[in-house]
């Protein structure tokens, strides 16, 4: 049985959501108002984005017809890469863009609240970790640092800022400095966590072997050339032994969502209550497969009500009967790039 498989019809009414309506995703505590919540704002994406009101009526589907969250048609990815994608009259506050590799098209998030981002991203980091501020957080981002327009660097530097901690802070190519701070700070007990793209996190303990025993490993993918890929359990093993750590958490997100997803381990990734993962079939876009199943990834991200919050990515993965999923790899001749193996 897919998850969320759900008759609308037979438990709401629909009605033309008003603006304060819309702005109620974060209340959303259980799997019915996650539905009549993404029910609601799929009408309201027909009726206010006009790119995605020809995407949806170019497919042939009638809105009036769509009762099930399976049935919502899922905007590819790469529009981002190709249109300014904004809901209503809204204007962009900020665009974010991807990072994207040298001759490729970066993706463009035009956002037109920052607040609703600061606010996805500060309530999905305390349903996974608690509060902030009992944090020291450690960034190492290089990349990110080097490019202008990160939806990365941007939460994490409001995170830093929140934390409270004069310790907290960006790396750029410091490793020695970082790696003195890092032990020092495990040694004093405080509750550590270092965010890192993979291939930095890489380069730190091959400049130094470490044992840390306070410290939370969070990797956010990509070698960004700068090193082969490699399987997530490779990577992971590698990182464990070099950090001294029991297992290695991930960041799941990309420049066209404002919610991230986290693992505490193993590759197995949960989502806030406003956010939810399908499969779709490689061959048949339409049909949504079972639990289990290996299929390309599509993403319900509530927080993107004024660009787009459904979403059919170029990731392949794996749902799980309790709302989880894992990213098993992505589509053939994709551009690499993004957060966490991200592709478009």
């Amino acid at each position: 049985m897919v998850f969320y498989q759900l008759v609308a019809s037979k438990y709401f009414t629909f009605v033309a959501p008003m603006e304060q309506d819309i702005l109620q995703i974060f209340e959303i505590k259980n799997k019915d108002l996650f539905i009549k919540k993404s029910l609601q704002i799929f009408h309201y994406q027909y009726d206010k984005n006009l790119l995605y009101r020809d995407f949806v009526d170019l497919l042939g589907v009638n809105p009036n017809s769509i009762d099930t969250l399976e049935q919502i048609p899922f905007l590819p990815i790469s529009f981002f890469k190709s249109h300014a994608i904004i809901t209503g009259h809204k204007k962009e506050e900020k665009t974010f863009l991807s990072s994207g590799t040298t001759g490729t098209t970066p993706s463009k998030h035009l956002v037109s609240d920052l607040k609703i981002y600061e606010k996805s991203f500060r309530l999905g980091f305390y349903q996974f970790y608690g509060a902030v501020s009992d944090y020291t957080i450690l960034a190492l981002l290089p990349n990110y640092l080097e490019r202008k327009g990160s939806s990365l660097i941007y939460m994490v530097d409001h995170l830093i800022k929140e934390s409270k901690s004069a310790d907290s802070g960006f790396y750029l190519h410091d490793l020695k400095g970082l790696a003195k701070k890092l032990i020092k700070l495990d040694k004093q007990g405080k509750k550590v966590l270092l965010i890192g793209v993979s291939f930095a996190l890489l380069d730190l303990i091959d400049f130094l072997q470490f044992n840390l025993k306070n410290t939370l490993i969070m990797e956010t993918g990509g070698m960004k050339g700068r090193r082969k890929e490699m399987i997530r359990e490779e990577l992971h093993q590698i990182l464990c032994k070099g950090f001294g750590v029991g297992k290695i958490h991930s960041e799941y997100g990309m420049t066209e969502l404002l919610s991230q997803a986290y693992s505490h381990g193993n590759g197995i990734f949960s989502t806030p209550p406003w956010m939810h993962v399908f499969v779709r079939d490689t061959e048949e876009a339409q049909r949504i497969l079972p639990n289990g199943k290996v299929g390309g990834l599509n993403i319900i991200d509530l927080a993107n009500v004024y660009s787009c919050p459904f979403i059919a990515t170029q990731d392949l993965g794996k749902t799980h009967a309790n709302g989880t999923f894992e990213i098993v790899g992505r589509f053939d001749n994709s551009d690499i790039r993004g957060c966490n193996l991200l592709v478009v």
